[in-house]
């Protein structure tokens, strides 16, 4: 019988059985931020095992609420900064060279295909686009973990989801993961990795297949994955090209990791992307989906453009395209938050944050702290956002709250408008 790609992660890593489909597995990578890995540093030193497996697979960020918006975020900060200096985690990003993880890391080369990643952080699932299995744990796992280099897991059944089809212009990867999500439903992967493939699939690239798995938790997903192709290669190749002779040495080793042609799928989901249209959330759950043109002209009180999903550097292109000699309406107010130092950089390079600034948004250093209600963007009660975000709960942020997410384009062109409406690449009937 053949496997699925998570299944041969599994195989490879896996270090003991203790029972029937339960696996230990060896970890490559244990991600850490200041809002979760606190609370387990501080649980190790209490029992007297302060100690790391490895400080060279540890890495650690400050990224949610950065800088310190009070005095126990300032806490949450210090626990990670003496943590990091005691044990020697040389890859430790604070404030001024910090990002939102789930940017920074795959941008600093952190993650391989056919890797084994935990973090404390539900959107782990990200790193997946690399042909990893990258899971969010509770803070029990990610003790162990940082103590020991592994995580008991459960054997993961599999769905795959093949994308058919070419995206008409205007519509981008999050409207296809939004429309994903619809038809899986928020419990429709619970404990299931997602394969992505299909034609869309190998025309993304890493930064529209990082959107596409950042999400797969948002259909219960444990992790969300994509085949390694050269696409990944060449995104990595500037960190593994002293690992291999060439590029195409790189994707032969890493073609390992491809599902066998009889694997065996708990389903199969086909959807040709072809008619996609923009979507949008509209309640407090994500797979309550509507296409934007069933939304619009709802008004909204914020815009946010930024987040683990997509504050990166083609997000910011894409939005500033729309927003280049236009003004937001004065109904609205709008925030942008690039995801790392390099992606805020290289748009100054390229002036896209004048773009932003002269359009009338609020330019704000990487944070993850509007997507979660916790600083730079926080909603009062009955304000609504129109957000590149990845999750819509109630009060997701800021109590009372409501979120409509979509992609930058769409956010862009609601920013002008002042109200949910398409933006002008798509000009689809």
């Amino acid at each position: 019988m053949g496997k699925t790609l998570a299944q041969k992660i599994f195989d490879a890593h896996t270090v003991d059985t203790p029972a029937p489909g339960v696996r230990v597995l060896s970890l490559d990578r244990v991600f850490c931020h200041e809002i979760t890995t606190p609370i387990a540093i501080n649980d190790l030193v209490a029992i007297g095992k302060d100690r790391v497996f490895d400080p060279e697979k540890i890495k650690a960020v400050i990224d949610h609420v950065t800088p310190a918006k009070d005095s126990k975020t300032a806490e949450q900060g210090k626990t990670m900064r003496e943590w990091a200096k005691r044990h020697g985690i040389k890859d430790f990003f604070d404030i001024g060279a910090n990002g939102v993880c789930h940017a920074i890391f795959p941008e600093k080369g952190f993650v391989r295909p056919g890797f084994t990643v935990i973090m404390g952080d539900s959107h782990t699932c990200t790193h997946g686009a690399f042909g990893a299995f990258a899971a969010g744990v509770g803070t029990t796992d990610l003790e162990v973990g940082i103590l020991k280099g592994v995580c008991t897991m459960r054997e993961p059944a599999t769905i795959k989801v093949v994308l058919n089809g070419k995206l008409r212009a205007g519509v981008f990867a999050k409207d296809v993961i939004l429309a994903v999500i619809k038809l899986l439903t928020v419990n429709g992967a619970t404990d299931k990795v997602i394969e992505f493939t299909g034609p869309a699939v190998d025309a993304m690239g890493m930064d529209s297949r990082m959107t596409l798995c950042n999400m797969a938790i948002e259909a219960g997903g444990t992790c969300g994955v994509c085949y390694p192709d050269m696409v990944t290669v060449d995104f990595l190749w500037p960190f593994i090209q002293n690992d291999f002779p060439s590029r195409e040495a790189a994707l032969a080793e890493y073609s390992k990791w491809l599902p066998d042609a009889d694997a065996v799928y708990d389903k199969v989901v086909t959807m040709d992307v072809s008619e996609l249209e923009p979507m949008v959330t509209f309640g407090y759950k994500p797979d309550q989906v509507k296409t934007v043109r069933e939304m619009e002209g709802t008004p909204v009180n914020q815009i946010y453009i930024g987040s683990c999903t997509n504050g990166r550097l083609e997000d910011l292109r894409i939005a500033a395209g729309i927003l280049k000699g236009k003004k937001i309406s004065e109904n609205v107010r709008a925030i942008v938050s690039p995801a790392t130092p390099k992606i805020y950089r290289d748009a100054l390079k390229e002036g896209i944050i004048e773009i932003f600034m002269d359009a009338g948004f609020c330019v704000t250093n990487p944070t993850c702290g509007a997507c979660l209600g916790m600083s730079n963007g926080v909603l009062a009660n009955g304000e609504s956002c129109a957000s590149t975000t990845n999750r819509n709960f109630n009060g997701r942020m800021g109590k009372g709250g409501m979120v409509h997410l979509m992609s930058p384009a769409t956010a862009a062109a609601t920013a002008i408008a002042g109200v949910i409406t398409n933006s002008p690449l798509f000009t689809g009937k």
